[in-house]
């Protein structure tokens, strides 16, 4: 990407926002729309068919009413083009990525749902060892991309779907290489404090993505609620973030926890990035709580049980 920079037109006072594409719309050759999945500041998301492959697939694109802009094309084309190159059982995967007649990412549908509406979802947290099951599955998304020179920046629940306890990492749009970066990219509530500071970035940002989604899973809620917006940015736009002055509270405050399970999910979230756990180290801790786990992998690992609720599993 080039560091040219576009003006964002701002709606006029009263202006509705540009309507979704209609069903049966073919946003390009051998797909068509079949329903509107979900609207991002910037992209859409649609649930579609694909003639080549006669089966339905996940289209993403820019919103209709900023499709002229260079940076959002620029981001999704960037992101199309690394999830095509990259394959990985616990990283969505991508089918095709098009120019033309505007840019366009193919993905594959996932079944599950995605860890965000499960925590609403259940009634009673997830066991302990489906805890540590998924952290070990999220290194592992982890691990693989930071082999390919990139970080995630912006793990949290809604960007991990998860079937029968197999997990999913989703949404590169804000991933780049180690080193400096603008303050605030990624998503405020869950921003590591070097992400909402700016600077230089590390693997240890990611290791504070995984464990506030851990943090999030095992109590039901994140530790701080921010003030401003949750979107996800990387314009360098922010508002004050309470983990750049607050530590954030033992998981063992909120929900009772085994001591190991525990440590491992305060160990992500210490303020100091040195201080932090690698994502090996990570792995290697909760690979530890888990019966049985040995040297398989993580994808062939099924959850233990407990006297709490279980993700969801084949009956």
């Amino acid at each position: 990407m080039t560091g040219v920079r576009t003006q964002v037109r701002a709606p006029a006072a009263g202006e509705p926002a540009a309507p979704p594409l209609a069903p049966g719309t073919r946003p390009a050759p051998g797909y068509e729309i079949l329903r509107h999945l979900m609207r991002t500041g910037w992209l859409d998301l649609y649930d579609a068919w694909s003639d080549e492959r006669a089966c339905r697939c996940v289209v993403k694109v820019v919103r209709p009413d900023r499709r002229d802009e260079a940076r959002p094309r620029a981001r999704l084309l960037r992101e199309g083009r690394w999830l095509c190159t990259f394959s990985h059982p616990h990283l969505v995967r991508a089918y095709e990525t098009l120019e033309w007649p505007e840019p366009l990412v193919v993905l594959e549908t996932l079944t599950g749902e995605t860890l965000s509406h499960l925590v609403h979802r259940l009634r009673r947290r997830p066991a302990a060892d489906d805890v540590a099951l998924l952290g070990v599955q999220l290194c592992s998304a982890v691990h693989y991309l930071h082999g390919r020179g990139l970080l995630h920046l912006d793990l949290k629940p809604s960007n991990v779907v998860v079937d029968c306890g197999h997990a999913k990492v989703l949404d590169l749009s804000v991933a780049r290489p180690p080193g400096r970066a603008p303050a605030g990219l990624g998503t405020f509530r869950y921003l590591a404090p070097e992400q909402a500071r700016g600077g230089p970035l590390t693997a240890a940002a990611d290791v504070w993505g995984i464990g506030i989604t851990l943090y999030e899973v095992a109590s039901g809620d994140v530790p701080f609620d921010p003030r401003g917006t949750a979107e996800s940015t990387d314009d360098g736009d922010h508002h004050w973030c309470p983990q750049l002055e607050v530590t954030v509270p033992p998981v063992g405050s909120r929900r009772r926890l085994p001591r190991a399970v525990a440590s491992a999910i305060d160990g992500c979230l210490e303020m100091d990035p040195s201080t932090r756990p690698t994502v090996t180290e990570l792995a290697a801790s909760l690979g530890a709580i888990l019966p049985g786990y040995g040297l398989r992998t993580p994808s062939s690992e099924e959850p233990g049980t407990g006297d709490v609720a279980t993700f969801p599993r084949p009956s």
